[in-house]
C-alpha cells in the first residue's frame, strides 16, 4: 500500500500565522492554488480511497487533490487537528511561554490545561493507522492537519517517541510511505 499523507491547503488563519486547531475555516484561493499544484504533482496517480479529517479545509482539499466529489471523501475524527483549546485562534508567538515551550518542545514540557496531550494525539493517530493498513487498498490519500500529521508520521516511520515533530509540515506538503503489512517507510517528500 502506497499512503500520500499531507497537510490541508492554506486558510486565512494559516496566512496569520494563528493556532487553528479545531476552527473549521475554509481553503483560501492560495489553499485552492497549493491543492491544485498537488494534483498537477501526483498526476497518473489513481486513488483507491481518500481520507480527510471532519474539518472541511481536509476535506475541500482531499476533493481537489483526488478528483472527486466531497461526498466520496471519508471523514475520520481520529486525524482531526489538535485541540489547542484556550490557545486556538491565538497567534504562534502570543499562546503565553508555557503554551509555546510545550508546542515547541513536546517531548521536554508539560501539556498546558485546556491543550490536548501528545498520548492523546499518538493514540488517536495510531488507531487509524493501524485499521487504514489492515485495508486493501493499494493507493490511499490521506488529508490531515499540520498538529496531526506528527504522531502520523512518527508512526509510520517506527520514532521511538512516536513522533515527527520538526521541522513543521507545510501546507500541501505531501509525503508518501509503502506500507506492507504493520511495517511502513517514507519513500518521498513532495513540497
Amino acid at each position: 500500500m502506497k499512503i500520500y499523507l499531507t497537510r490541508h491547503g492554506q486558510t486565512d488563519l494559516n496566512r496569520k500565522h494563528l493556532m487553528q486547531g479545531r476552527s473549521d475555516l475554509p481553503l483560501n484561493e492560495t489553499g485552492i492554488l497549493q491543492a491544485g499544484e498537488v494534483k498537477r504533482k501526483l498526476e497518473g496517480v489513481s486513488f483507491d480511497a481518500v481520507y480527510a479529517s471532519c474539518l472541511r479545509r481536509a476535506v475541500t482539499t482531499a476533493s481537489l487533490i483526488a478528483g472527486c466529489p466531497e461526498e466520496e471523501v471519508r471523514r475520520d475524527a481520529r486525524i482531526n487537528e489538535v485541540d489547542f483549546g484556550p490557545c486556538e485562534g491565538r497567534k504562534y508567538t502570543q499562546m503565553g511561554f508555557f503554551a509555546t515551550l510545550y508546542w515547541m518542545f513536546p517531548e521536554l514540557f508539560p501539556v498546558p490545561s485546556g491543550m490536548e496531550d501528545v498520548a492523546s494525539m499518538r493514540k488517536r493517530s495510531a488507531s487509524f493507522l493501524q485499521d487504514l493498513m489492515k485495508g486493501k487498498e493499494e493507493s490511499v490519500l490521506v488529508v490531515c492537519h499540520g498538529g496531526i500529521i506528527r504522531p502520523l508520521r512518527g508512526y509510520l516511520e517506527g520514532k521511538k517517541s512516536g513522533l515527527v515533530w520538526r521541522p513543521r509540515p507545510k501546507n500541501c506538503e505531501v509525503f508518501v510511505y509503502e506500507a506492507k503489512g504493520e511495517a511502513a517507510r517514507l519513500v518521498a517528500d513532495l513540497r
